[in-house]
């Protein structure tokens, strides 16, 4: 990138971790985007919620503002998003069919739609039921950033229409997440919000291990798990933990335990945030098994596979410690060879690049009023 970007993105929320993991992501992003020169003002609604549960104390990579309502918002920041270089729009915003049509008609640079839910995002347009974008807005963006990698790119842009599909996966700050000495309090832990289809995993593979073996020190830590649980007597539980306290928590375990929902494995190519933080603290990661899992990790190599509270058992009992402490340190090394907060701004200034090519803003702007009429469209490339 020749020159810095000016960068507005509305996103669920950068202030507050409490019930997301949006937050980190985007955490991330800006600091990755602010080390490479670029100017980031990140916008987002406040929420009760959030507001209540903020554990972002300062910002040092760019300028974040709350907004009360969409009118207020447009008000105060409508001079921004018209000369911004790129406006991003995430998934989960509040209203964020209303931010997104008010963007795309008034930003004059490039605009994009960050999905960090892809799956469950295209299961919703699919019922016709998705609250933040829709079907008529996606053809509107000029780029639809995705969480999910592989086949979905093409269904994103042949099934809805989006102009230029393109990987965005999370990734993790080093500086934040990095191994420290630290004696190994819990033999297994996990931390994730509560879903309903994570948790049958979670039974399966961490709870019942837990049951069987009842000598192991077990922690899970996260928020809105049902009071109706029952868990194990040798399972610690932690209601939240902020994300200052992730990289103690990673480097206190012997192993850590990634969950996939029942969406994203479908999908494949979806990884969590959370596999990238354990693996940058060198903590092995014993994971569930998803398509597209060896393009992050290797399996047998930078992360361990369970599909059984037996094979969970095996790994936290009989791979031998010095095994166990390569496989944390081959996962923290690719992670931090493709999958830090500065690879996903260096990705993202070449998509931004790209759009810049001769012609490609006013061809397909044209192309986004045609969508809008009901229009059948195509896919412009880049002239880079």
């Amino acid at each position: 990138m020749n020159s810095p970007l000016d960068i507005v993105i509305f996103g669920l929320s950068v202030t507050s971790s409490w019930g997301n993991g949006h937050a980190t992501t985007y955490r991330a992003l800006m600091r990755g985007l602010h080390e490479r020169g670029h100017r980031v003002l990140f916008l987002e609604r406040d929420l009760p919620w959030y507001a209540e549960n903020r554990d972002m104390a300062q910002v040092h990579h760019g300028r974040v503002e709350t907004y009360a309502s969409i009118r207020a918002m447009q008000r105060k920041f409508e001079r921004a998003v018209a000369t911004a270089d790129l406006v991003i729009v995430g998934s989960y915003v509040p209203d964020g069919v209303s931010v997104g049509e008010w963007v795309t008609q008034t930003a004059k640079g490039i605009t994009a739609f960050y999905d960090i839910d892809t799956p469950v995002t295209l299961a919703a347009l699919e019922r016709g039921s998705c609250d933040y974008v829709s079907t008529r807005l996606v053809p509107h963006y000029d780029l639809y950033l995705s969480f999910t990698g592989g086949a979905t790119l093409q269904r994103i842009e042949r099934r809805f229409g989006a102009r230029n599909a393109r990987p965005l996966y999370c990734s993790v700050d080093p500086t934040v997440h990095s191994p420290e000495p630290s004696s190994d309090r819990w033999d297994l832990g996990y931390i994730g919000t509560y879903s309903q289809d994570r948790q049958v995993w979670m039974e399966r593979l961490m709870l019942a291990a837990a049951r069987e073996w009842k000598s192991a020190r077990i922690v899970v830590a996260g928020a809105q798990y049902p009071t109706e649980i029952v868990w194990p007597s040798n399972v610690k539980r932690i209601e939240h933990l902020p994300p200052k306290e992730h990289r103690k928590f990673y480097n206190s375990q012997r192993f850590t335990l990634n969950l996939t929902r029942d969406e994203m494995k479908r999908a494949g190519y979806s990884p969590s945030v959370r596999l990238f933080e354990a693996a940058a603290c060198a903590t092995p990661i014993i994971s569930d098994w998803w398509r597209g899992i060896e393009t992050f990790l290797e399996p047998g190599k930078e992360i361990l596979i369970t599909r059984s509270a037996h094979e969970t058992l095996e790994c936290l009992r009989d791979l031998p410690d010095a095994e166990r402490l390569k496989i944390g340190q081959n996962a923290r090394e690719r992670i931090l060879r493709e999958h830090t907060a500065s690879h996903r701004a260096f990705e993202l200034e070449s998509y931004v690049s790209a759009l810049r090519g001769a012609g490609w803003i006013a061809a397909n702007a044209q192309l986004a009023r045609a969508a809008g009429r009901g229009v059948t469209v195509g896919v412009v490339q880049s002239a880079d």
